[in-house]
């Protein structure tokens, strides 16, 4: 099954100013592990960056990727100004123009953009494998980012009525076909 991987949001105006969010920077390191490896395996790699008037606005620092990430060249770009990766972007096309199957789902904010754009690409027919430690969030009043990123990996993971399944695992066990 051909896949993509989907990075959403990693982004200098969310990851850079304190306080950063939950394990910011090993969840930087475990996505740059997961792009090598699709890179490896000929598998795309689609960097999603959030857009809006303040602190993402288009081509400002905060929207620029988070600097440590390995980006090149060939790797594939989509802008969103939606949680929604899907919603009012290119990204659908782009997946179905790359012959993809299937997904695979790294980024921020766990409850926000990742949750959705998940349980999107599984209405849309993707099955999704979440890497469950390479997503994150910042704490909330009522919750960690870790109680929050473990919340929607066992909960994205149990729904079933889209059809496709949705999996979560650690990005070391995240074989890309």
């Amino acid at each position: 099954m051909k896949n993509a991987l989907l990075i959403i949001d990693v982004q200098r105006g969310l990851f850079d100013p304190e306080p950063r969010p939950h394990e910011a920077d090993v969840v930087l390191e475990r996505i740059n592990f997961l792009t090598m490896r699709a890179r490896d395996k000929g598998v795309p790699v689609i960097w999603i960056q959030h857009e809006d008037a303040g602190e993402l606005a288009f081509l400002s620092p905060g929207w620029q990727l988070a600097s440590s990430l390995l980006e090149l060249p060939t790797d594939l770009k989509v802008g969103k100004k939606t949680a929604d990766s899907f919603l009012n972007t290119d990204l659908g096309g782009l997946l179905s123009q790359l012959g993809t199957e299937s997904i695979v789902v790294a980024g921020y904010a766990s409850e926000f953009c990742v949750d959705t754009t998940v349980r999107r690409a599984a209405a849309l027919g993707f099955p999704v494998l979440i890497a469950a430690d390479a997503h994150t969030t910042h704490d909330k009043p009522h919750a960690s980012g870790e109680a929050i990123r473990r919340h929607h990996n066992a909960t994205l993971s149990a729904i079933s009525s889209f059809g496709p399944q949705i999996r979560a695992v650690p990005c070391s066990e995240v074989e890309f076909e």
